[in-house]
């Protein structure tokens, strides 16, 4: 096997991977599946390639400002970028909808979060309590209101960086 061999010797496993898949794009899928720290070995595996290869396409995703690495302590080990998966959110939000269209949204997320912050007595989801009560059907409402309710602040901050983009021709700030 060659330093950057794109995959190693089949062993009797089923194909995960289209055919024409590149080494890069399998790497990028896996990574974009991993929500902690995960060695450069495990990437390699899940994506059918050498670890020298995952590793080398890893640190240009690190690069890109696609994932986080930590190389300096033991095996290097890598994750994705949460603040790249949502701006890419927000950029699409910014192209498909308009300006008007965002700020309604906006508005409406801002409403339902404002419902919640009454509901629960706070403006922190992570202060809720949703163990104090003494019937199963009552602690899983809350569970499942608390979910909704971060998933309001996800969107809002979505929406909000989509309103900053759309307004300012795609940058943060106007040019």
């Amino acid at each position: 096997m060659t330093k950057f061999d794109p995959a190693p010797e089949s062993r009797g496993q089923p194909k995960r991977w289209q055919e024409g898949t590149d080494t890069f794009d399998r790497v990028y899928d896996v990574l974009l599946g991993v929500t902690s720290p995960t060695a450069y070995t495990d990437i390699a595996d899940l994506a059918d390639c050498s670890p020298n290869a995952a590793k080398k396409h890893l640190d240009r995703l690190v690069e890109m400002g696609i994932a986080r690495g930590e190389t300096e302590r033991g095996p290097a080990t890598y994750e994705r970028n949460e603040g790249y998966l949502e701006w890419q959110d927000a950029s699409r939000i910014a192209t498909d909808l308009s300006v008007e269209e965002i700020v309604e949204r906006v508005e409406a997320l801002e409403s339902r979060r404002n419902e919640y912050e009454t509901e629960f007595g706070t403006t922190d989801p992570t202060n809720v309590s949703v163990f104090d009560h003494e019937t199963h059907d009552t602690i899983h409402e809350r569970m499942e209101a608390i979910g909704e309710w971060q998933g309001v602040i996800r969107d809002l901050r979505l929406y909000e960086l989509a309103r900053q983009l759309a307004q300012n021709d795609g940058h943060l700030i106007p040019a």
